[in-house]
């Protein structure tokens, strides 16, 4: 029975400084007003996310990088606690982070109510027996979840505090009816709008018979309508920008194996059926060393042997398979490689040598 070479990788306790230094000089600053880093679960999604906002504030950006994933890990890569509402992190640069906390979100008086269902002010244009529920089937919003990111990607769009937003998403199918929420409350906002201005209306013409209408109550349904009138606006708002590519990139995260390329493709079909732009494709934990990737000469960081080692050369091998099909597949796409490090991604060095393979 053969037996594998042993691979001859020596231990690092810490990314060397100076290195980071070097490959950091070398980084750009440049991005879209919106950033979004999508795909399946596992792939590195919040890491991209990290290493873009903090590029962004070490270039003097007011950042802010939200995590729309129910498993947060956001405080891990920063070392640090993130809490769910803004919160600047880093006092050398302008970063903030929030880590949406669904159930704080929906339990909050605003769009939707603990059970995730249309209400909030909604709720209170029809009064008791709210015919809300029945109108949209008796069935609850799209999930907890994405009903929370989407109350706080409707509250930070266009926000003045921050001149960039970057947005670490859930797992794919959780994204995709996240992005489904804008059409479904677009559509929920107008229905409501048009039955209460008729049922205004029908009010209206019974005035007579019942002595008129109570001027308090008129001025509340008013109040009521200007309420929907805003959401709806701000739904509006929220759609143009994530369909606009001048403003906003979706970047899809994976990995170089076969089911990775495949479900990164659906993913880039379903954004394009919803209009956002897919701008970056991002394959991480390419057996690569940093060196191929950023163009240092004097690469110091651990990689793989593939002069040596059979089992690196074969999973090269794979991974350069799976690279072709993406390749083929995100033709005329950005795609950016981050190779896979003899380490964790934790804390600011880190995600100064991830931000440099994503040229940010």
């Amino acid at each position: 029975m053969a037996v594998m070479n042993e691979i001859d990788v020596e231990a690092v306790e810490r990314i060397d400084v100076e290195a980071v230094d070097r490959i950091d000089d070398e980084a750009g600053s440049d991005a879209p007003e919106y950033v979004l880093y999508g795909g399946k679960g596992g792939v590195g999604k919040t890491t991209m996310a990290a290493a873009t906002a903090l590029s962004s504030a070490r270039a003097g950006v007011e950042t802010l990088v939200i995590s729309t994933d129910p498993a947060h890990s956001l405080s891990d890569i920063f070392e640090r606690p993130i809490p769910s509402t803004p919160e600047r992190i880093s006092a050398d640069h302008p970063l903030y982070a929030v880590e949406i906390d669904p159930d704080e979100e929906l339990a909050a008086d605003g769009l939707f109510d603990e059970d995730a269902t249309p209400a909030g002010p909604l709720s209170g244009l029809f009064g008791e027996g709210n015919p809300a529920g029945e109108l949209l089937g008796g069935s609850a919003m799209p999930g907890a979840d994405e009903a929370a990111a989407f109350r706080q990607l409707l509250r930070y769009v266009d926000d003045d505090r921050f001149e960039r937003v970057i947005i670490d998403t859930a797992p794919t199918g959780h994204t995709l009816r996240l992005l489904e929420l804008p059409d479904v409350m677009d559509s929920m906002v107008g229905t409501l709008l048009e039955l209460r201005e008729r049922f205004r209306s029908m009010m209206d013409g019974m005035g007579g018979l019942f002595g008129g209408e109570d001027p308090d109550e008129v001025d509340a349904t008013e109040a009521d309508l200007d309420d929907l009138r805003v959401v709806r606006e701000r739904v509006e708002t929220l759609r143009a920008t994530l369909t606009d590519p001048a403003r906003t990139d979706f970047r899809i995260v994976m990995v170089p194996e076969e089911m990775s390329v495949v479900e990164s493709e659906r993913l880039r079909d379903r954004l394009s059926e919803y209009g956002i732009p897919v701008g970056t494709v991002v394959v991480n934990r390419v057996m690569e060393r940093v060196a191929d990737v950023t163009g240092i000469d004097d690469d110091p960081f651990v990689g793989p042997d593939l002069d040596d080692c059979p089992f690196c050369q074969r999973r090269w091998e794979v991974q350069r398979e799976a690279l072709t099909a993406a390749q083929d597949l995100f033709r005329g796409h950005e795609i950016r490689r981050v190779p896979l490090l003899a380490e964790e991604v934790r804390g600011e060095r880190a995600l100064r040598v991830v931000a440099a393979c994503l040229d940010e």
